[in-house]
């Protein structure tokens, strides 16, 4: 069997869009047919993937917000989700309250500190790989995870 890895990637955003919205409706936050508020830190490259793959869910998932430091790649995310709000600044995006869960898509060394702080805001959380740098990082990650009582992958 061959597969894309275009193809791949779209079918593993679509299992990370699912993989968002099954706790928020699971765990009785929201009728069924409530709509997941989705937050996006970084919006190109394997993060653009994402963000597709979560966009194509649209029964069930809202694109509400986009962040980015790249002027380019988030006018251009911005012009295919005009409902969103945007931000150069993950901080200034937790403080959105509509928004459920994020999906961080950064560079590596920024995966930990952006997971952290959306945890510590009450939000569910999708990171990529690799999670954390150090091991301290792992930890802080499952500690506000424990805390906070939220959804992590």
């Amino acid at each position: 069997m061959n597969t894309s890895r275009r193809s791949f990637l779209k079918q593993s955003s679509l299992v990370a869009g699912g993989a968002l919205a099954a706790p928020y409706i699971s765990l009785g936050q929201g009728s069924a047919n409530a709509r997941l508020n989705v937050g996006f830190v970084g919006v190109a490259n394997r993060a653009g993937a994402n963000l597709a793959g979560v966009a194509a869910v649209k029964e069930s998932v809202n694109v509400a917000a986009l962040c980015d430091i790249d002027d380019k790649f988030l006018a251009q995310a911005a012009a295919t989700h005009t409902k969103a709000k945007t931000y150069h600044d993950f901080r200034r995006m937790l403080e959105q309250k509509d928004l459920d869960a994020i999906v961080v898509g950064t560079p590596d060394h920024t995966h930990a500190v952006a997971a952290v702080a959306a945890l510590r805001t009450g939000r569910h959380v999708y990171c990529e790989k690799p999670l954390a740098r150090t091991i301290s990082e792992a930890r802080a990650i499952t500690d506000a995870a424990r805390e906070t009582g939220k959804v992590t992958q």
